[in-house]
């Protein structure tokens, strides 16, 4: 699954999933534009990429904020082309008891985790029309499948990514472009290790009896953009390791 000639922009690759998936989409040929908040951990996970042979960019700014979004665009495509690979990484969580999340947690929640990826598509899907071929994942969360305690915003936040997805997989199936999501599980990640969770406990309790990692997740998201997908679009590739089925 060779991803030679291809650009691919990642947001929120800096650590964590992105980076997972950052990487091993450089590993495969793409060149690559980290999208993150961090420019250090972005220039970090670049560098890395290029000491390892790949083509990579770290490009600060906020998926969220449509003037950066199209900043960080300008550059991307200024620096490496026009974009054919999208992943929308970048977003937030939150542990709250659903009457205690107040007005500004749930809209900080939905204007990072849901308008973020309406920006950036919205900014990147022109390049894949023009060049009829592009391929877009949304990374959602098995919370919006399952539901989640003290997780309403995020659960909510998620959904609506996976309501964007299959919207957006209907309106562009005719022109080359395919989309979506990968709805990860427990994944062992520095987001995940600064809440509330025991890592360890929980991941005790996974069928495989360990969390996921990030390149577990980083290698379904390389299928999906890759050539040898482009009669699957419009779908959800749950990455949980058995926890549940779908």
């Amino acid at each position: 699954m060779s991803l030679q000639g291809k650009v691919a922009v990642v947001t929120g690759a800096a650590r964590g999933i992105g980076e997972g998936i950052a990487t091993v989409l450089a590993a495969k040929g793409a060149a690559v534009a980290i999208w993150d908040l961090n420019l250090e951990d972005a220039e970090k996970t670049a560098a890395a990429i290029q000491e390892a042979g790949g083509t990579a960019i770290a490009v600060a700014g906020d998926a969220a904020d449509a003037a950066e979004v199209a900043a960080s665009a300008a550059r991307t495509r200024a620096e490496l082309g026009p974009v054919s690979i999208l992943v929308n990484n970048a977003g937030i969580t939150a542990y709250q008891p659903f009457t205690s999340i107040t007005e500004d947690a749930w809209d900080r929640m939905i204007g990072i985790n849901l308008k973020g990826p309406f920006l950036v598509t919205k900014e990147i899907v022109p390049d894949m029309v023009e060049a009829g071929w592009g391929r877009i994942v949304n990374i959602s969360s098995s919370s919006a499948q399952t539901g989640a305690p003290a997780m309403a915003h995020y659960a909510a936040s998620k959904g609506g990514v996976i309501g964007l997805t299959r919207a957006l997989a209907v309106e562009y199936i005719a022109q080359g472009i395919t989309v979506n999501h990968v709805p990860p599980g427990f994944i062992d990640t520095p987001l995940v290790r600064q809440g509330p969770v025991d890592v360890e406990a929980v991941a005790a309790t996974m069928p495989m009896k360990r969390a996921g990692r990030p390149e577990d997740v980083a290698h379904a998201v390389a299928y999906l953009v890759s050539e040898e997908a482009g009669y699957v679009t419009g779908q959800t590739f749950s990455v949980n390791g058995g926890r549940y089925l779908t």
